[in-house]
């Protein structure tokens, strides 16, 4: 179903992607099966999974690779990003993949935290990660 306001990021899309990406994780280790989808500034929907590895903690999380996915596919902003994990706790993004995100997206960007269920939780990227350091900080 589509939102009525353009202006709002369409979450039922943002979830389903992330809810279909996530079955494709690789997670032989922690067997916690991670999907996300961002919404861009091109429209498109870009998705990943977390791939673990024996190597520990050389695996990428499934926020790192939709953002990977969208600087390849040629897109350089995130209009919105939707988190799927399963379990009774919300699985927002780690740290690292809140810097990660900052790179490309502004501190009012909405990210979304879901379950199967559907979504559990709406924070700002400024919630999840207060007074952050961005690309503004540095000189150009």
């Amino acid at each position: 179903m589509k939102n009525a306001d353009p202006a709002e990021p369409d979450f039922d899309a943002l979830f389903a992607a992330a809810a279909r990406i996530q079955r494709q994780a690789y997670a032989p280790y922690s067997r916690f099966k991670v999907g996300a989808a961002l919404l861009a500034d091109d429209g498109a929907i870009y998705v990943g999974c977390n791939v673990e590895n024996a190597a520990y903690p050389v695996g990428s999380c499934a926020e790192a690779g939709a953002v990977s996915a969208m600087v390849a596919g040629g897109a350089r902003v995130i209009r919105a990003i939707l988190v799927f994990g399963e379990g009774a706790e919300r699985v927002t993004p780690c740290g690292a993949c809140r810097q990660r995100i900052r790179e490309f997206a502004a501190p009012e960007t909405p990210v979304a935290i879901a379950g199967p269920e559907g979504i559990r939780a709406r924070f700002t990227l400024e919630e999840l990660l207060p007074a952050s350091f961005g690309p503004a900080n540095l000189p150009r």
